[in-house]
């Protein structure tokens, strides 16, 4: 049987740093993922640092960006320079594999939240196959793309899986299945997960992403709850039960990770511990099916 790396997503913060220090000395981490553009611009803590070298040097780092704008409509300035910071990273460190975002984030301000869906049309999937395919000519790695928890409408649900089969064809590419962001689509369109998971290219799935979240109220006031995927809360049990199965079907999975942003882990010590009960519950699902 393939082992399955079980790790971390890194974050810059100290109260990430403090919650997650444990899992790594007890050597409980088999793979870290770096958003590596988070950190372009500006310094890394000496601990960072430490662990992307040392998990770079164990040929155990996947990168993962998070503002390349895969399917922002034209192609501008702001994008070739971060293929070029691309260029730099990659070549100080050494990446398994590295993911973007599908949809863009390159229209005013958005660049800054999340990520927002395109509607699937031959000139958004001749988009964002050129973007992919200049993006795996820089990282020199294989590439990929990982699913939206946002949607407009059901149709964005409904196609997202075929149009990420779509894009990343050319390029041979692969998938990070986010299970939060498929529950966010299960609650807001009324969808069981696995009824979503099955419209995936589940074959071309290596990484998994495990994270938590929260709601917020429908901005019309009418009272209904919109499940958001904040990263800024415990993983939700529905979460935890779609794991086993989701594993089953994704015949070549490498890697699944725990995310969790920075910031979020300093209101209370129950924080950190709730942190790392998720991330250990977590690799005993992977290893052991429960």
């Amino acid at each position: 049987m393939k082992q399955i790396d079980v790790g971390l997503s890194l974050m810059l913060e100290d109260d990430f740093h403090q919650a997650a220090q444990p899992l790594f000395e007890s050597q409980q981490v088999d793979i870290v993922e770096w958003s590596f553009d988070m950190g372009w611009g500006r310094p890394l803590p000496a601990w960072l640092q430490k662990t992307l070298m040392d998990f770079s040097g164990r040929s155990k780092l996947i990168g993962h960006g998070v503002s390349y704008s895969t399917l922002d409509a034209s192609q501008t300035s702001r994008q070739a320079a971060w293929l070029s910071q691309l260029q730099i990273e990659v070549a100080h460190r050494r990446y398994q594999h590295i993911s973007e975002h599908f949809g863009f984030m390159g229209g005013g301000n958005f660049h800054l939240a999340s990520p927002l869906p395109v509607p699937r049309t031959p000139t958004t999937v001749a988009i964002g196959q050129q973007r992919l395919r200049e993006l795996a000519l820089v990282a020199q790695v294989p590439v990929g793309l990982e699913n939206l928890a946002f949607a407009f409408n059901l149709r964005d649900v409904q196609s997202q899986g075929p149009f990420l089969d779509e894009l990343l064809e050319p390029v041979n590419g692969f998938l990070v299945l986010d299970l939060h962001n498929l529950y966010c689509q299960s609650c807001n369109f009324g969808i069981p997960v696995d009824d979503l998971i099955a419209a995936y290219p589940l074959e071309r799935v290596i990484e998994l992403h495990v994270s938590g979240g929260g709601w917020s109220e429908h901005p019309q006031g009418s009272g209904a709850m919109v499940r958001r995927d904040t990263h800024d809360a415990a993983v939700p049990e529905e979460v935890f039960a779609a794991i086993p199965g989701t594993i089953a079907k994704c015949k070549n999975l490498r890697a699944v990770i725990l995310e969790r942003l920075g910031g979020t882990l300093h209101s209370s010590p129950e924080d950190a511990a709730k942190f790392r009960e998720d991330f250990l519950s977590l690799k005993r699902l992977v290893v052991t099916g429960n």
